[in-house]
């Protein structure tokens, strides 16, 4: 594995949220400043392809990338757009039973409002 790859991995490990390849080149420009952003963007592209991370898609953002895991879908606050991870382990399973085939993956956000946003308002 290439230094920038293990630094790009080590961001996204770390990470408190969901980052966005635009985050993880600030963070890794930090501590490589040499890094390029075609870097950033061909290493997150080549782990998502190898299912070491995960990209989250989400209509009207930037994607985010996050270190890959237990399955899991994602709240997004409607107000300041924040994501979090919900795990719903019957879904999956009530999908497979509902279309009656093999699920090879899905992704689900549900639309909220967080509990900071909730209480500003």
């Amino acid at each position: 594995m290439t230094k920038q790859r293990e630094l790009i991995l080590q961001i996204l490990n770390h990470a408190d949220r969901h980052l966005t390849a635009d985050e993880v080149f600030f963070l890794a420009k930090l501590k490589m400043p040499s890094i390029a952003m075609a870097t950033v963007y061909n290493n997150l592209n080549a782990m998502t392809d190898a299912g070491v991370i995960r990209r989250v898609h989400v209509d009207g953002s930037a994607d985010c990338f996050e270190k890959g895991g237990a399955d899991h879908d994602h709240l997004r606050c409607d107000v300041c757009g924040k994501l979090a991870n919900i795990t719903l382990p019957w879904l999956t399973e009530r999908l497979k039973q509902t279309v009656g085939k093999d699920i090879t993956g899905y992704e689900l956000t549900v639309h909220y409002i967080c509990p900071d946003c909730k209480k500003r308002a």
